[in-house]
């Protein structure tokens, strides 16, 4: 008989409350860990992806390369939300956001140390690892 294969469920890690425990672009985790937040490149078309994929949709390969997301993005879009999904409900109020970064964008949570009164369509921010009070991890937007 075959030795029982191990099971990658590094994914489990990640966010408020994680809807997986295995996928194909566990190594999320690790950078995170790291203190980085990564991307995946297409290495035959250039598409970059947030959330990273494994596999490109555009040209339909899976030669992904990992990329930081890193520098400065600009504020596309903002909601301040007072009601939120199960499991989330403790975070209330928060505010989730689009980063603009040129050659893709990144859906994600405001920082809360963000005044509300700060933030405005159009400002700077930056994308950075969060530890969340559980140990799980996560990322967020925050002041430059």
């Amino acid at each position: 008989m075959g030795k029982k294969k191990e099971v990658d469920d590094r994914f489990k890690k990640f966010g408020t409350v994680s809807f997986t425990a295995i996928t194909k672009v566990n190594d999320f985790i690790d950078y995170l860990e790291q203190g980085k937040v990564m991307a995946s490149r297409c290495q035959t078309c250039g598409m970059v992806f947030f959330p990273p994929r494994a596999d490109c949709y555009k040209c339909l390969t899976s030669d992904m390369e990992w990329v930081e997301v890193s520098g400065k993005g600009k504020l596309v879009s903002y909601s301040k939300l007072e009601f939120a999904p199960i499991g989330f409900g403790d975070d209330l109020p928060y505010a989730i956001a689009l980063l603009d970064y040129g050659d893709y964008k990144v859906f994600g949570r405001i920082a809360d140390n963000v005044p509300d009164d700060e933030i405005r369509v159009g400002m700077e921010l930056v994308t950075r690892v969060n530890e969340l009070p559980n140990g799980q991890l996560n990322y967020v937007f925050d002041r430059v």
